[in-house]
């Protein structure tokens, strides 16, 4: 036998690794998108967003022809970022977008989106209440500096970050579709009628296609 030739046990070691790159790739991912809608941009999102690490990532991720278009306008927003008056309007553009709940507004909480028409929906409702107890089981909690509750979108993204470096594929293929997925399309509609710019909209049509997309891996890596 040629000694170069892997046994098993090395090939197993060797798949395993390779699953573990593309897991920590994925959890980069919705830790990026999360950080974004989490907070307005400010100097140090800014600073590591157009850091040499962030932006080769970013341009790895658009090699994918369904991310290319709003990845590249995420890129393009971000160098025009050169001064706190740029900043300030951007911060506009969040604020106008997620925070002030009006019909002009795209609502971050996934409550607002999966519960029925026309019916009142209360924060901290059934889906935050079901996100507080994944995260308690996982040992985790919302920040302090975070006072939202828990089915915000930047919470949801953070913890399928966690899942998929500490679940199973079918435990993240549930997560992500029940608690993204069913809501998403519509979220990134009302992101994409109500922005005036252009940054979020991109954003928001970037994470619909990336959770449809992470979901598919998912269904065949199961099946």
């Amino acid at each position: 036998m040629n000694g170069s030739n892997m046994s098993a046990s090395e090939m197993n070691a060797s798949e395993m690794n390779s699953v573990a790159v593309v897991n920590q790739a994925r959890a980069m991912v919705y830790r990026l998108l999360s950080s974004l809608f989490a907070k307005e941009v400010d100097h140090q999102l800014l600073h590591e967003l157009t850091g040499e690490q962030a932006q080769a990532f970013l341009a790895q991720l658009a090699s994918e022809p369904a991310f290319k278009q709003d990845i590249d306008t995420l890129i393009s927003v971000l160098n025009t970022l050169k001064t706190d008056k740029a900043l300030l309007e951007l911060a506009a553009d969040y604020c106008g977008l997620f925070l002030v709940g009006t019909k002009h507004s795209a609502s971050p909480y996934a409550s607002l989106y999966l519960n029925e028409a026309g019916s009142e929906t209360p924060l901290f409702g059934e889906q935050h209440q079901q996100m507080v107890q994944f995260l308690k089981q996982s040992q985790l909690q919302v920040q302090t500096s975070f006072p939202e509750p828990a089915d915000h979108i930047a919470v949801i993204l953070a913890y399928a970050e966690h899942i998929c470096l500490n679940s199973g594929d079918a435990e993240q293929l549930k997560f992500i579709e029940s608690y993204l997925n069913t809501w998403l399309g519509n979220f990134a509609a009302k992101v994409t009628q109500c922005d005036t710019g252009t940054f979020y909209s991109a954003l928001a049509r970037l994470t619909q296609s990336w959770v449809t997309s992470d979901l598919e891996g998912l269904t065949q890596t199961t099946h």
